[in-house]
């Protein structure tokens, strides 16, 4: 028992070395966001903005300008749509309209290459694209307008093969699934996320806004291995649910290059969202990491903060005869303190005061749920995606249950 019991404080202790570095680094890389040279340098590498469009996403009209009005000399803006009848095309002729300056076009028309509609939409911006450099953004993102320009900041000796951004959440509804869900990716999910790609010692990417080139994709296939004869390039990862997180691993593996976080957020517009609806959609990712990288997903319900404080709690009691009722609020204190902390790094200020209360109500059902959704989510291998079914399978290749709507929708991932 007392082996298990150092076991557990010792976890304990790695997951607060984690959360104060993902904390330190939410300071020193987003409270001061240093501007580029290349917002300005005539010989800037020519970048092409792949944006996938379908229906009237929340904010979209917002989310496609902060493309548009990009500080950098040299890009082209490509936006695609399975349907010529989309509602999206509306929005983006009035913007190329109002941005006569700026070189965008529409692409209408999806190539199917496989099940995730999303890559469908894309391969025709992917070919057409003038530029090596592809910044790929789903349709509920915005960024700062000097997101493109915004310098590397690695140290490692690698190449760097792909540069993405941590998502922050702005609500557009008062809804209780979008105040949840914007707890969790502003606090926990940044944290952790901002420390796993500072450790860097695995591939660690979110879709949502990345940045890469097409001659480097061109060289994977999402086996994870070196280049074995099958087809490579953005099509080949049609079969995947989390295509970014998929060319982000294949990048990592099969060409041995790293990644870089910019010193910018991806902006993450959440509309309606009901409670139910953020429960299946934390089940439906969870049902796809377990096939793509199952140690870490086994060990995630041990990272959140009741389970942790609950194994710390019983080992503090049993070495050292530390009562819980001490031990619980000092800890759920600065546990939030750093949460919290985080979230007004990534946001240049602190939760609103008016709205403090009802955002620390929404951290603590979130961190309730997370044991209850983790165990709904590990035992099922079928995930509902923008209104189709799918079945998960090895390697986080999916199979459509049954036909799906044509094209793709943009909205929530």
């Amino acid at each position: 028992m007392d082996v298990v019991s150092v076991v557990g404080l010792g976890w304990y202790g790695v997951l607060w070395a984690l959360g104060l570095l993902g904390c330190r680094t939410a300071r020193t890389r987003y409270r001061t966001r240093p501007r580029s040279p290349l917002a300005s340098a005539v010989d800037a590498p020519g970048v092409s903005i792949l944006r996938p469009l379908k229906g009237l996403d929340t904010n979209l009209y917002e989310n496609i300008e902060s493309t548009f009005a990009q500080e950098y000399p040299r890009f082209e803006i490509l936006l695609s749509v399975a349907d010529e009848h989309d509602q999206a095309l509306a929005i983006v002729r009035d913007l190329i309209a109002k941005y006569p300056h700026v070189n965008a076009r529409i692409i209408i028309g999806e190539e199917t290459v496989g099940v995730n509609p999303k890559i469908n939409n894309l391969v025709r911006s992917y070919r057409e694209a003038a530029y090596d450099i592809l910044w790929v953004i789903d349709s509920n993102i915005s960024v700062a307008p000097g997101t493109l320009s915004s310098p590397s900041q690695t140290s490692s000796g690698k190449r760097i093969a792909l540069v993405h951004h941590v998502p922050f959440a702005i609500v557009h509804d008062n809804g209780l699934g979008a105040a949840v869900e914007q707890a969790f990716l502003n606090t926990n999910h940044a944290k952790m996320y901002l420390a796993i790609n500072t450790v860097a010692i695995e591939s660690c990417v979110v879709g949502k806004s990345n940045l890469y080139r097409r001659s480097d994709l061109e060289r994977v296939d999402g086996s994870l291995h070196p280049k074995n004869g099958r087809k490579c390039g953005l099509p080949a990862f049609g079969s995947f649910l989390a295509e970014d997180n998929m060319i982000a691993s294949a990048l990592w593996h099969e060409l041995d290059l790293r990644h870089d976080l910019s010193s910018d957020t991806a902006n993450n517009a959440i509309g309606r969202m009901s409670l139910a609806d953020y429960v299946w959609r934390r089940v439906r990712w969870i049902r796809v990491r377990k096939h793509m990288v199952l140690a870490a997903t086994m060990a995630e319900p041990f990272t959140e903060c009741f389970v942790a404080s609950s194994i710390a709690a019983a080992s503090l009691r049993h070495l050292f005869a530390v009562s819980p009722w001490i031990f619980f609020p000092i800890h759920f204190i600065a546990w939030l303190w750093v949460d919290f902390d985080v979230y007004e790094s990534l946001s240049g200020h602190p939760v609103p005061s008016g709205k403090r209360w009802q955002f620390m109500g929404a951290w603590f059902i979130r961190e309730l749920l997370a044991l209850p959704i983790f165990l709904l989510a590990i035992f099922g291998n079928e995930v509902v995606w923008r209104g189709e079914r799918y079945q998960v399978m090895q390697a986080g290749r999916v199979t459509a249950s049954r036909p799906r709507a044509n094209g793709y929708d943009g909205r929530q991932r």
